[in-house]
C-alpha cells in the first residue's frame, strides 16, 4: 500500500503512549494526553487549571478576571450532543455542578467557548503537546438558578446553535465549558471548566476509517501455585458491576451492525476478545460444584455467578473471534529477560509445547496384564494447553498465533521465541516501530494498521495497535467530566485522522485497551457502537486487518524503557523454574506433561497484571517456590519403626523403602553416606526408577569391616544430584564378623593351639628323660617302699 507523500517523523508520538495495565501505570501513561488537556485548545480530558484570561463575565473589567488555581465547581458530563456537529445543529450539554469547595457559590453562569479548528491528526497532537488557552468564539453566558453550598451539587442544562460558535469549516475544534459564580460573596470569576472537542463532518464523507477492536479479558489469578483458591475475589469481578462483568456486558449491548453486502440480517460488530485460558480454567473450576477456599471445604460463593459467567461468554464467543492469550496471561519479555524462556514456550497456546494447565488428563496406566499387550496409542497433541482448555470450556477454536504486547512492545529476543511457539503476527503499539508515528497518521500520512519487520523468512507481520485511542479507551472511567468526555476526545482522534486522508481513502486502526480495563457502557461501549452510528467510519476486525496490504512503518525499536514483573520476584520465580527444570528431566517420560499443573502455577504468578504489584508477585512466587519444594520433598526415603536396621552377614544388603506418592515415575540416586565409620562401605547402585505412587524397596551392597554400631544418613536425589525429600538417620547393627576380625580371630585361636601343642610336647619328653635317669640312680626299689608319684605335666 502506497501512502501520500508526507514527512515521516520517525520515533514515537508526543503524544501517544503505550496502554498499560494496572490503573497506575495506566494513569502514569496518559499523563502526557491529561497534561494537554487542561488547556482550553487541548485535550477532551481536561482538568480544572486553565487561565481565564477570557472566561470572565461579560462587562468584567481586567481587574475583575480573577482566577483560582484550584476550581471549585466539578463538571460531571451525562450529555453532549450531537456527536457530530452539522449546520444548524442544537449543541447540548447536561450534567451535575458539585461544589468541592468549603465557601457557598452564587451567581452561577455556564457557556461553551470554541478555539481555532484542526484539521489533522499531528495539528491535535501538536496541540495537545503545547496547549494553546485562548479560545476564538465566545458565546453570552447563561445563567444558572440557585446557588451551590459547600459539597452541594445541582443539575444544569445548556442549549446553544450551532451558528453561534461559527463553526466555518469541518475539522475538529477544541471547546471549554465554562462555569462563572461567585464564590464567598466575592468577584465573580470562573469556578469550574471542562475542555472537550466539537467535530464537523461532511455531510457526505469523502473519505472513512476502519476501526476494529482487540478486547481482554484478563484477570491475575485467585489461586496459589498449586491450584487452590486464596480467596473469592473473582466472584466479585464476575458478579453485577464487577469489572468482568462490565466488560462482558459492553459486548453483550453492542449494536447489531449493517448486513453483510447490504442485504439480510444485521450482523454483530466483529469485536475480537483475548481470553485468558487460565482465567476460563479458573471459571470452570467455580463452576463445577463447592469449592474450597483459603483451605476451607466449600467455602467459595461463586459457583452459580461462575455458571451464568461462562454462559454468557459461551454465547458471546459463538458470533465473535476468539484470540487465545498465553496461559496467565504472562510477562513475556519479563520472563525473557531474566532468562526463563521456557516458561513462555509452555504458556503458549498454538503449540504442543504449551502444556501449562492446572487440570490435565492423568498420567497413562501402563497396560493391562502381564505386559504383553501393548498400551493404546495416544495422539500427540497438535496445538496447546490453552487453545484445548478454550475448546472445552467455550466450544470455540481459538486464533493461537497471534501475540498481544501488553506494553505495546517486545525485546527481540522474545519475539524469538513467541516465534519457535507458533506465532506468527504480533500486536505492538506504534512506539514499538522506528516510524510508528505514520501507521496511526500522526505525521499527516494515512493510516494503515498493518505492517511487516524483517525480510524473507525473517518477516514478522505486525498488527499496530493506536496507543492514543487505546489510552483514551482505558481512562474513559476516570476521565475528569465523565465517560461522555472520553468519547468526545475518542471521536476527535478519528475525525482528525478522517479529514487527513485523500478524497476515497479508507484507513484501518486498532484500538486495544489496556489489559485490566474497566468499561462501560457509557465509555467503552458508546465508542464502539459509535463505528456503526456515524457514517465516516466503519467497524472492522482484526482478521480484516490482515488483509490490508501492509505499509512501510520503519523496523523494531528498541523498547522505551524497561518494563517487567519485579526483580525480587523474578529471581525467586527463577529458583522455582530452575527446581522445576531439574525434577522434569528426572522424571521417566514426558517431564513437561508430568509436570503440567506446576506449569500452571508458575505462569500464573507471572502474569502481566501484576507488573504494578510487586509485592503481590513477590508472594506469589515464593509460593510457586515453595510449591515446587514441597512436591520434591514427596519423593524420600521411609526410616525405618524403629530407626535401626540389622544386617546379618558381613556383606549383606542394606535395604532401604523409598516412597514415590507422585503420579508419575521418577528416576532417581540413592545416596547413603556413613560419615567417620570406617568399618561399614556402601556400594553405589546407580540410577533406579520409582513407579508412581508406591514404594520401592532398594538394596545396597556394604562391606563390614568390623561389628557393631553405625550411623548413616540416607536420601534419595535426582540423576543431576539435586535432593529430593529429606535425609533419614539410620543406625545400622551388626553382629557378624568383617573378614579382618574373622582373620585376626581364627589367627589368634591357631596360635593358642600351638602354644598348648608345645607345652603338651615338652612335658612328654622331660618325664621320660626323668623316669630313664631314676632307674639307673637308684636301682630296684627296696621291698616294702612305694613308687615316688608322678607329677602333673600342667
Amino acid at each position: 500500500m502506497t501512502r501520500p507523500a508526507a514527512a515521516r517523523a520517525g520515533g514515537r508520538p508526543a503524544a501517544a503512549s503505550s496502554a498499560r495495565p494496572g490503573a497506575a501505570r495506566r494513569a502514569a501513561a496518559f499523563a502526557p494526553l491529561l497534561a494537554g488537556a487542561l488547556a482550553v485548545a487541548g485535550s477532551g480530558l481536561a482538568a480544572v487549571t486553565v487561565p481565564a484570561t477570557a472566561a470572565a463575565a461579560p462587562g468584567s473589567t481586567a481587574a475583575e478576571q480573577v482566577t483560582d488555581a484550584d476550581r471549585q465547581v466539578r463538571i460531571d458530563v451525562a450529555r453532549f450532543e450531537p456527536r457530530t456537529v452539522t449546520p444548524g445543529s442544537l449543541i447540548t450539554v447536561t450534567g451535575t455542578l458539585t461544589n468541592t469547595g468549603t465557601e457557598p457559590i452564587t451567581d452561577l453562569a455556564v457557556r461553551l467557548q470554541r478555539g481555532s479548528v484542526l484539521t489533522g491528526r499531528q495539528d491535535l497532537a501538536e496541540a495537545v503537546g503545547e496547549p494553546d488557552p485562548a479560545t476564538t468564539v465566545e458565546p453570552p453566558f447563561v445563567p444558572l438558578p440557585g446557588a451551590l453550598a459547600p459539597g452541594a451539587s445541582m443539575e444544569f442544562s445548556y442549549t446553544l446553535d450551532s451558528a453561534e460558535l461559527r463553526l466555518e469549516q469541518d475539522g475538529v475544534y477544541p471547546a471549554l465549558f465554562n462555569v462563572n459564580g461567585t464564590v464567598g460573596g466575592d468577584l465573580e470569576r470562573r469556578v469550574g471548566e471542562l475542555s472537550t472537542f466539537l467535530v464537523q463532518q461532511p455531510v457526505v464523507p469523502s473519505s472513512r476509517t476502519t476501526v476494529a477492536w482487540l478486547w481482554p479479558l484478563s484477570e491475575p489469578s485467585h489461586r496459589n501455585a498449586a491450584g487452590a483458591f486464596v480467596d473469592d475475589g473473582l466472584t466479585e469481578e464476575i458478579s453485577s458491576g464487577g469489572r468482568l462483568d462490565r466488560a462482558l456486558t459492553v459486548l453483550e449491548r453492542l449494536p447489531a451492525g449493517p448486513p453483510a453486502g447490504g442485504t439480510g440480517e444485521a450482523t454483530r460488530l466483529p469485536v475480537t476478545l483475548a481470553l485468558d485460558p487460565a482465567l476460563v480454567e479458573e471459571l470452570a473450576l467455580m463452576a463445577d460444584g463447592p469449592y474450597a477456599v483459603g483451605g476451607v471445604a466449600g467455602a467459595g460463593t461463586g459457583t452459580e455467578e461462575a455458571q451464568a459467567f461462562l454462559e454468557r461468554l459461551r454465547a458471546l464467543t459463538a458470533g465473535h473471534p476468539v484470540v487465545a492469550l498465553p496461559y496467565g496471561d504472562v510477562d513475556a519479555d519479563g520472563l525473557q529477560s531474566a532468562g526463563l524462556g521456557q516458561v513462555i514456550t509452555r504458556s503458549l497456546p498454538g503449540t504442543p509445547e504449551g502444556t501449562a494447565q492446572a487440570r490435565p488428563a492423568p498420567w497413562p496406566d501402563p497396560a493391562a496384564g502381564d505386559g504383553a499387550t501393548p498400551p493404546t496409542p495416544v495422539e500427540p497433541p497438535t496445538t496447546g494447553a490453552g487453545a484445548q482448555i478454550l475448546a472445552d470450556v467455550l466450544g470455540v477454536t481459538p486464533v493461537t498465533d497471534l501475540a498481544w504486547a501488553a506494553d505495546g512492545s517486545y525485546e527481540l529476543q522474545t519475539l524469538d521465541i513467541l516465534r519457535d511457539g507458533g506465532i506468527d503476527r504480533v500486536v505492538l503499539g506504534s512506539g514499538a516501530l522506528s516510524e510508528g508515528n505514520s501507521a496511526v497518521g500522526l505525521d499527516g500520512s494515512d493510516a494503515v494498521a498493518r505492517t511487516a519487520v524483517g525480510e524473507g523468512d525473517d518477516a514478522l507481520d505486525v498488527l499496530v495497535a493506536d496507543p492514543t485511542l487505546s489510552a483514551v479507551v482505558g481512562a474513559a472511567g476516570v476521565t475528569p467530566g465523565g465517560p461522555r468526555i472520553a468519547e468526545q476526545r475518542y471521536l476527535a482522534e478519528l475525525a482528525a485522522l478522517t479529514l487527513q486522508g485523500p478524497p476515497g481513502s479508507e484507513q484501518t486502526v486498532l484500538v486495544a485497551p489496556p489489559r485490566d480495563l474497566v468499561a462501560g457502557l457509557e465509555g467503552a461501549g458508546a465508542m464502539i457502537s459509535d463505528t456503526v452510528g456515524l457514517p465516516w467510519l466503519r467497524a472492522g476486525s482484526v482478521a480484516g486487518l490482515g488483509d490490508v496490504p501492509p505499509a512501510d512503518a520503519g523496523s523494531l525499536a528498541e523498547p522505551a524503557e524497561e518494563t517487567g514483573l519485579g526483580g525480587v520476584g523474578m529471581a525467586t520465580l527463577g529458583e522455582a523454574v530452575a527446581a522445576r527444570e531439574d525434577l522434569a528431566a528426572a522424571v521417566a517420560g514426558d517431564g513437561d506433561l508430568a509436570l503440567r499443573p506446576y506449569d500452571a502455577g508458575i505462569a500464573r504468578a507471572a502474569s502481566v497484571l501484576r507488573r504494578d504489584a510487586p509485592e503481590e508477585f513477590a508472594e506469589a512466587a515464593v509460593d510457586a517456590r515453595a510449591t515446587v519444594a514441597a512436591l520434591r520433598e514427596q519423593v524420600t526415603v521411609v526410616a525405618p519403626v524403629d530407626g535401626t536396621y540389622s544386617l546379618a552377614s558381613s556383606n549383606a544388603p542394606l535395604v532401604l523403602t523409598v516412597d514415590n506418592p507422585l503420579p508419575f515415575p521418577v528416576q532417581v540416586r540413592l545416596q547413603v553416606q556413613t560419615p567417620g565409620n570406617r568399618g561399614l562401605s556402601v556400594g553405589d547402585i546407580g540410577v533406579q526408577t520409582l513407579a508412581p505412587e508406591q514404594l520401592t524397596t532398594l538394596q545396597v551392597p556394604t562391606e563390614l569391616r568390623r561389628s557393631g554400631g553405625f550411623s548413616v544418613t540416607a536420601q534419595v536425589t535426582t540423576p543431576s544430584g539435586r535432593p529430593l525429600g529429606d535425609p533419614v538417620e539410620i543406625q545400622v547393627k551388626s553382629t557378624a564378623y568383617g573378614p579382618i576380625t574373622l582373620i585376626i580371630t581364627v589367627g589368634a585361636a591357631s596360635l593358642l593351639g600351638l602354644l598348648f601343642l608345645r607345652r603338651l610336647v615338652h612335658f612328654v619328653l622331660r618325664r621320660r628323660r626323668g623316669a630313664a635317669a631314676g632307674a639307673d640312680a637308684s636301682g630296684p626299689v627296696a621291698p616294702g617302699l612305694a613308687a615316688p608319684p608322678a607329677r602333673s605335666p600342667v
